[in-house]
């Protein structure tokens, strides 16, 4: 096999995960398989369907669904798939945490990664902002099918909690009142972790949940993040074009990398209909981004004042 359409056919084809995975070099056949179909290497929506269906079959080859895992710290009853990422699954405990698993054990740095940056955030994080950032319940090694993979059990948001990539499907441009908070909620988040010495890296849509009711955040996936004055070094590849110029260049991930970040992040939210003061204001933190997201959220405070007067409730409406 050494074509994309003959990858096509043969993923289409399969109906279990031993009919693509069955020989004496699993993990071999996957990697030849993703090169061939990955979306971001195979335009195409014949490319995209079969790497999605190449995706769940893996997956279901190495969830651990139904297994019982019990370590020092508590036993956990893996149940059905939570979420799928580009580089980790998330199952479902049924005790209000996440079984976070590397997709392959080429990912388990980005699982102690994530471990690092929440254990550190924790310790040196504002205790009263900690909820906008999930709590590590522990990080232990799994050995299953003969690999050995790092998991993270970590907190999961509650129940009407739905990330902004999902808000921006459902509702293409929002009023900036209600991006307004969406946005200092962010700050909040990310002013915390810097000041804990973090940069999350990785500021995107979907790794942003909000509660359109009750105005909670909580920003997840902290894989890509590195300490203060470190190089990212973990990209998103469908986020490429986002990332800053500086990012490439290897130099230091700062604070002014995350707000950067969610500036972009906050801004496709509202589209360009917004009024000239706010336009002005997103392009200056893309342009000229402070290194303090606290500054930054008292200049959008003031703004927001001299706007829209004093502060009123406002339900997001999905």
């Amino acid at each position: 096999m050494t074509t994309t359409a003959e990858a096509i056919a043969l993923v289409s084809a399969a109906r279990t995960p031993a009919d693509l995975f069955g020989g004496d070099s699993p993990h071999r056949a996957y990697r030849r398989l993703a090169r061939l179909l990955h979306p971001d290497l195979t335009p195409g929506p014949e490319a995209a369907e079969a790497f999605a269906k190449l995706a769940g079959l893996w997956a279901a080859r190495n969830r651990p669904a139904g297994t019982v895992i019990t370590t020092g710290r508590g036993t956990y009853r893996i149940a059905d798939v939570f979420r799928r990422g580009a580089s980790a699954v998330l199952y479902d405990s049924g005790t209000g945490t996440l079984l976070k698993f590397p997709r392959s054990h080429a990912n388990n740095d980005l699982m102690r990664r994530e471990a690092d940056a929440l254990r550190t955030i924790a310790r040196d994080g504002d205790p009263t902002l900690l909820p906008y950032v999930p709590r590590l319940v522990e990080s232990f090694r799994h050995r299953s099918g003969g690999v050995e993979r790092q998991v993270n059990v970590i907190s999961r948001a509650p129940d009407g909690f739905v990330s902004l990539a999902e808000i921006a499907r459902r509702r293409p441009a929002l009023d900036p009142r209600d991006a307004a908070w969406i946005w200092r909620r962010l700050l909040v988040a990310i002013g915390m972790a810097h000041r804990a010495g973090i940069v999350h890296g990785a500021v995107f849509g979907h790794h942003v949940l909000v509660h359109p009711i009750d105005h909670g955040l909580v920003l997840v996936d902290w894989c890509q993040s590195v300490p203060l004055g470190s190089p990212l070094t973990a990209l998103v590849a469908r986020h490429r074009d986002d990332y800053p110029p500086e990012v490439f260049a290897m130099k230091p991930a700062t604070e002014a990398t995350d707000i950067r970040l969610a500036t972009r992040c906050v801004a496709a939210l509202m589209g360009d209909d917004v009024p000239t003061p706010i336009g002005r204001f997103v392009r200056g933190s893309l342009a000229g981004p402070p290194r303090d997201a606290w500054r930054l959220l008292a200049e959008l405070d003031e703004l927001l004042d001299d706007l829209y007067g004093p502060r009123k409730y406002r339900p997001l409406h999905l």
